[in-house]
């Protein structure tokens, strides 16, 4: 095992060494180039290749195209994969920012949209999509056929990252209204160590922690925010009305109080999400569940979450211009009962509601790291990330009141995840870098009931585990 994945991580960073300089001559714009008086325009393209010691093959709509990490809606890994790679570091996306100047007056107009596609395929990212591929494809004990199909709020909109307008004061804050970001997953983007890369961060392969434990709560339909700043200190809250189409079917708030002082960041952010869609397994629908005169549905169920969250940055300065950051956070979040019979996932897919929640989950996120940069752009980043998930139970339907344990539920059984991950990071010419990581995770006890090779673990899905190691490396081309 240590040879073959010595061997891997050899091939696959000789190949992105060859891909970097074969691009690195091409003319790159400038970051958000302007195109019109106050806009700009952005994108990012990531890609490269990757060695999983377990996994399934790539899909060109599901979010990342790979199943970077052994936190899967769908425990479906096939074995060893070698293969191209995409969004391993940051999710490729395209789109254009506003802000204009309104006169004197000190206000102005701000907006932003952006949708993010897999660069492999051209497609736009759709993990609705992914599910419904691979329903009817293989079984829990023989997943083979299967390729990467997960939850996730981006599901094949237009515009399925940020769609929003406003306007914004220096003095009075900002305002804005449209399809907006969860507010914790604004925060990690400073507070996580792998600044929510999919291939090296939980955070950055699953919307779980942005959206109070659903992920497709972590982008939202219908929202209005509100930000300030005002010294050190900086507060936002967040309403957004929900929708019967935007997978969450009921109101949502967050809110959100910093400080930042000198080298020393610390947030506290508080969620409640209200009918939020989680989508189950493709192993739980029959095939072509989105197909038909009614469809069928993808297999869903619908939680009401609460989570608390603390996080925290620490920067030192060093000799040579050099930074060495360190991170901390803590989420304690709840995922209970929804009473929803029906509605629509992100993109407006339809869902089927075979399962509710009679017992309320709980579960505690913790993480841990550090990043050391240099002054020409060099950066190595590790990070620690652990969830452990206490024991709940289900009802039947939308409404059933069985109290499924352990013994019945299997997938809900209580267990842990943890993960390990180490990234080397460095600019070769503007607007393009190299990057290289490796990335361990595990699921134990209740987490990992369901794959192929622990179907139950001692009978009642309450014992076994199942581990990942990840090598990706590639290259990312900004403007």
């Amino acid at each position: 095992m240590r040879n073959r994945v010595g061997r891997a991580a050899r091939d696959v960073l000789g190949a992105t060494t060859m891909l970097a300089a074969a691009v690195g001559f091409s003319a790159i714009a400038h970051a958000d180039t302007p195109v019109a008086a106050g806009i700009s325009i952005f994108a990012t393209v990531d890609v490269g290749l990757a060695y999983q010691s377990q996994g399934v093959p790539l899909n060109g709509a599901s979010v990342g195209g790979l199943e970077y990490q052994a936190f899967t809606t769908t425990r479906n890994f096939t074995g060893p994969q070698t293969t191209l790679a995409e969004n391993a570091i940051e999710q490729s996306k395209i789109g254009l920012a506003l802000s204009e100047k309104l006169g004197d007056s000190g206000f102005a107009v701000v907006g932003r949209m952006e949708t993010a596609f897999n660069p492999l395929s051209g497609e736009l990212s759709d993990a609705c999509k992914s599910l419904a591929e691979n329903s009817g494809v293989g079984t829990p004990a023989n997943p083979q056929g299967q390729n990467a199909n997960f939850d996730s709020s981006r599901c094949g909109q237009a515009i399925n990252g940020v769609l929003y307008g406003g306007i914004a004061s220096n003095a009075y804050g900002t305002l804005i209204v449209g399809r907006l970001l969860s507010p914790v997953q604004t925060a990690l983007a400073t507070y996580d160590p792998q600044t929510v890369g999919p291939a090296f961060s939980f955070f950055g392969y699953s919307g779980f922690e942005a959206g109070a434990g659903s992920t497709q709560a972590t982008r939202l339909d219908n929202s209005v925010q509100y930000s300030v700043t005002a010294g050190d200190v900086h507060a936002s809250a967040l309403y957004s009305v929900g929708g019967r189409d935007t997978g969450v079917l009921g109101k949502t708030v967050f809110a959100d109080v910093g400080v930042a002082h000198g080298g020393l960041q610390i947030d506290a952010l508080y969620a409640k999400v209200d009918g939020a869609v989680n989508l189950r397994s493709s192993f739980d629908n029959g095939p072509a569940p989105t197909t038909g005169s009614p469809p069928a549905g993808l297999a869903a169920f619908v939680s009401d979450n609460i989570s608390y969250n603390v996080m925290g940055k620490y920067t030192l300065a060093l000799p040579g211009k050099s930074k060495l950051a360190f991170y901390a956070g803590y989420t304690h979040l709840q995922k209970a009962h929804g009473d929803y019979n029906g509605g629509a996932a992100q993109g407006a897919y339809p869902i089927s509601v075979g399962i509710n929640i009679n017992q309320a989950a709980k579960y505690n996120v913790l993480w841990l790291g550090a990043r050391w940069t240099d002054p020409q752009g060099l950066s190595v980043s590790a990070g620690l990330y652990h969830i452990h998930q206490a024991a709940w139970t289900i009802g039947l339907g939308p409404g059933g009141t069985d109290n499924l344990d352990c013994s019945a539920a299997g997938l809900l059984c209580a267990g842990n995840f943890s993960e390990a991950s180490l990234v080397v990071d460095k600019p070769v010419i503007r607007h393009v870098d190299i990057y290289a990581g490796v990335n361990y995770s595990v699921v134990t006890d209740g987490l990992a009931w369901g794959f192929a090779d622990n179907q139950g673990g001692a009978g009642n899905g309450t014992q076994g585990s199942q581990n990942q190691v990840t090598l990706t490396t590639g290259i990312r081309v900004k403007f």
